[in-house]
């Protein structure tokens, strides 16, 4: 059971998070200061960094905790599904539980205007996609433990993540500068792509 100290550390750190993103989505992340967010909730830097090691890490752990929830949904998806569609249903099935952590935390329309942020912010995005890179190979990981091959030797888990990830790149990339900014149009955009795959991979593309 969570003692008072533990859930008031809880608090503390979710009521910086917030935010530090409501201010890094008003004002921007390079004009926005580690002071500016430690005033706004009433603490001192060094509380700050207590529960942060900087604003990088403020800025991406709403998308950590996602990426989190995405490993996890993997390893725990049937035996019997195939690689890519274990990938597939976990990110499609985890929509729900996804909203729910999220919203616990933080509004999701601030999750996703943050995207907007990252995607415009030259640090982040390259923060985000040097993790994205991390992230892909833990996947990988997870996909030859499962299927009991060696990842090592066999390419196949590496080339079906490469796939995966660079199909959900180009949904986030799309959906973050369309005009339909909604949760919802982001669960489309990744459905549609994800089953283009298998055409676009083995079909021919000429038109008749």
């Amino acid at each position: 059971m969570e003692t008072l100290r533990e859930r008031k550390k809880q608090r503390t750190r979710e009521a910086l998070l917030r935010t530090a993103l409501e201010l890094f989505t008003t004002q921007g992340y390079e004009h926005t200061t580690v002071d500016d967010i430690a005033a706004a909730v009433d603490v001192s830097q060094r509380t700050f960094f207590r529960y942060f090691a900087g604003k990088e890490e403020a800025a991406l752990a709403l998308q950590d905790m996602t990426v989190a929830h995405f490993l996890e949904a993997v390893r725990e998806r049937p035996p019997h599904e195939a690689p890519m569609q274990a990938l597939r249903q976990a990110v499609l099935e985890g929509w729900d539980t996804l909203n729910e952590a999220i919203e616990a935390v933080a509004p999701v329309e601030l999750y996703l205007r943050m995207y907007q942020v990252i995607e415009s912010t030259p640090v982040l995005l390259a923060a985000h996609l040097r993790r994205s890179a991390e992230i892909e190979e833990a996947i990988a990981r997870i996909l030859a433990e499962r299927e009991g091959v060696d990842l090592d030797t066999d390419p196949r888990p590496r080339l079906a993540v490469a796939v995966f990830g660079g199909v959900m790149r180009l949904t986030e990339r799309q959906w973050s500068t369309g005009e339909d900014f909604s949760l919802d149009a982001m669960r489309a955009l990744t459905v549609s792509h994800l089953e283009q795959v298998g055409p676009a991979l083995s079909e021919s593309w000429r038109t008749r």
